[in-house]
């Protein structure tokens, strides 16, 4: 398969039928560090198996770096390679950073001379690549985090999301344990994501027989509950649609997320 171009890659990951069968995934070196201060490195890819580079790199167009205190930070020696992104981290607070990439924006589809287009971009650009009689348009507004948390010495709260699917936590996502049950709240536009079905996998199923995930649905609060079954890195996904669009041209609005977890052993 031919490498996609940035732009293309981007689109790749909203636009369905073009990364189907796909992953998309933030994985950090540690999710809990000691002492005052620290540095940790973030690989970003798309791949066939959880956490393994074999397909794309993520585009860090979009990344997001809060600090404990509410601060943006900026990823350093941040690098885009065959097969995956990256870039390194300084924890400088004490307490949890939030680690995401986001990408909103809008994906159309058109037909030209008897072809298919397609273009993603933000909504200010869209009439600018769109023509506003193209044949069979479809247009949808999209909205993905990839995301993940890293504590530097005792864990403190986090901040809610108010745009598209987030992921906070009852018991803190930095302090999951294999055997113990944790408690999350899916949101979605800082309202609980009732009904929502959530995909949990373990790390490693590129050397098991099964996927061997977990499927979970939230109740009316959002709320879902699982139990670690062993200690490890799991994957944990979401995907959500609706009608409430910002931009006139859209039919609707796609959501999509997912987080890297970290489950430590007892």
């Amino acid at each position: 398969m031919k490498r996609l171009a940035p732009s293309l890659l981007a689109l790749a990951l909203l636009v369905p039928g073009l990364a189907h069968s796909h992953d998309t995934w933030i994985l950090p070196s540690a999710t809990v560090l000691s002492g005052e201060e620290g540095w940790i490195t973030v690989d970003a890819a798309v791949g066939n198996d959880k956490f393994f580079f074999n397909h794309h790199p993520l585009s860090l167009k979009g990344l997001e770096i809060t600090s404990p205190s509410g601060k943006e930070v900026a990823g350093e020696n941040p690098f885009t390679g065959k097969l995956r992104s990256g870039f390194d981290v300084h924890l400088t607070e004490t307490g949890t950073y939030r680690i995401a990439l986001v990408m909103n924006g809008v994906s159309a589809r058109w037909k030209e001379d008897g072809k298919m287009k397609r273009w993603f971009g933000s909504a200010g650009d869209y009439a600018k690549h769109v023509p506003a009689t193209a044949d069979a348009l479809e247009v949808q507004q999209r909205a993905n985090r990839i995301e993940t948390f890293v504590t530097q010495g005792k864990p403190s709260p986090i901040a809610a999301v108010k745009e598209g699917i987030s992921l906070t936590a009852a018991s803190h996502p930095n302090d999951l344990f294999a055997g113990e049950k944790a408690k999350f709240v899916v949101t979605i536009d800082g309202q609980p994501a009732k009904q929502a079905e959530v995909e949990i996998v373990l790390e490693g199923n590129r050397y098991r027989d099964a996927l061997d995930g977990i499927s979970l649905k939230t109740n009316d609060a959002g709320e879902f509950e699982v139990t670690w079954p062993q200690a490890g890195r799991y994957w944990v996904h979401t995907e959500s649609s609706d009608q409430k669009t910002t931009v006139p041209q859209a039919k609707g609005r796609v959501l999509s997320y997912a987080a890297t977890l970290e489950v430590l052993p007892q």
